[in-house]
């Protein structure tokens, strides 16, 4: 014999099954938080790190990942930014465009900015020291921002994507020097 005090009372199981029910549903239709930005590119190996200093000051650790060795632009890879300072979300943002636009100058004009401007608000978080952004450049599509825990963003623009990884890979980036040491290319 059951000693369940539920089994006893058949009336009180209806309302459990029922809760139970509904959790399980409302489980199975969540996104799953459990994948990362590894699941993107499994076989990814770190080409080469370095970090951006501005006055002295350590900014970001900058970790390139890929699944192919020399670097291919055109292929998926991984932009880790572990983060040193705090940054503003605006920070973020506002400093990105005025990159690509420094970068692209005219080929880009205030409209594109403008939508991008709202996607860039809508990825990024403020950064904390520890705190970790992650880019994926997904090919054809566009990209992916990941934090340490969940799925931030997806972006479908690919023209989006390849301009703001060139904030780091551009041939013409502020900093020479640290996107030799991401590509793992000698100096």
């Amino acid at each position: 014999m059951l000693s369940n005090s539920c089994c006893k009372r058949p009336d009180r199981i209806g309302p459990w099954l029922l809760l139970c029910a509904l959790l399980c549903c409302v489980l199975a239709s969540a996104p799953s938080q459990a994948g990362g930005w590894r699941d993107e590119l499994p076989r990814a190996e770190a080409l080469g790190n370095g970090e951006l200093r501005w006055l002295g000051f350590r900014i970001y650790q900058a970790t390139l990942w890929a699944e192919q060795r020399p670097f291919q632009s055109e292929r998926g890879f991984a932009l880790q930014l572990h983060y040193y300072r705090s940054i503003s979300r605006e920070r973020l943002v506002r400093t990105s465009l005025d990159e690509i636009q420094r970068l692209n100058g005219a080929a880009i004009d205030a409209a594109t900015l403008a939508q991008w401007d709202k996607l860039l608000n809508r990825a990024f978080t403020d950064v904390a020291p520890g705190d970790e952004l992650i880019g994926v450049y997904a090919p054809g599509h566009g990209m992916r921002f990941y934090n340490q825990q969940r799925l931030l963003a997806d972006i479908d623009d690919v023209r989006l994507a390849r301009a703001f990884f060139g904030i780091w890979l551009d041939e013409q980036t502020r900093d020479q020097g640290l996107r030799r040491k991401l590509m793992g290319t000698p100096p």
